[in-house]
């Protein structure tokens, strides 16, 4: 009884506690990044219209399916050597006003040394090549599949939503519908990043 219980509680699907900052304060990108660092312990994100999204930390499940996948990627990018990867720790400023921080992302290697030293030690203004979220349990899709168009409309080339749960692949690029492939064995990031191959077995 007490399995099936856990169970249900943790497939309950949450959202970001919002907090509304404007019209009373208006947080400048510095000032927001202090803010984050005052704050480590929270996972926080900034709307375009600046109010601030407090997340929950990632599962321990979820967190070693991120990781299994930051390591296939890692390894592609250490052979191919044209781009710089980032975790789910590192925060980007999107053009709108945003900032944010995909599970796992990719940024071509010139465009990341065009950035000067400062930028790059903060939220580097610079949006992502490619970019990965991957749903936990408790993660609402509507919300991820919201957010994966902001990172389209923002510049972002290419974007992959896993959905674990369902055991789904939504592949987003800029200009096109979105494709959805239902239990892959495989996904291949053709022709943004040339030659990589995700293995779904090691994630799902």
């Amino acid at each position: 009884m007490l399995n099936q219980q856990l169970t249900t509680e943790t497939e309950v699907e949450t959202h970001p506690l919002v907090v509304r900052m404007h019209p009373v304060i208006d947080l400048t990108d510095d000032q927001f990044f202090e803010f984050c660092q005052i704050n480590r312990d929270l996972r926080i994100e900034r709307t375009a219209t600046g109010e601030l999204l407090i997340m929950s930390p990632t599962g321990s499940e979820t967190g070693g399916s991120n990781f299994r996948l930051a390591v296939q990627l890692g390894n592609w990018i250490e052979q191919d050597g044209t781009g710089i990867g980032f975790d789910s720790s590192t925060g980007f400023t999107l053009p709108n006003g945003g900032t944010v921080s995909p599970d796992i992302s990719w940024v071509k290697l010139e465009r990341w040394n065009a950035l000067s030293k400062e930028q790059r030690t903060k939220f580097a203004p610079i949006v992502p090549d490619f970019v990965v979220e991957l749903r936990s349990p408790s993660d609402s899709l509507k919300d991820l599949q919201k957010k994966m168009q902001q990172y389209i409309d923002n510049g972002v080339r290419l974007a992959w939503l896993i959905d674990r749960k369902q055991r789904r692949v939504y592949i987003y690029r800029p200009d096109v519908s979105v494709q959805q492939l239902d239990n892959p064995e495989t996904v291949s990031g053709d022709p943004e990043l040339p030659g990589f191959v995700l293995k779904l077995g090691q994630i799902w």
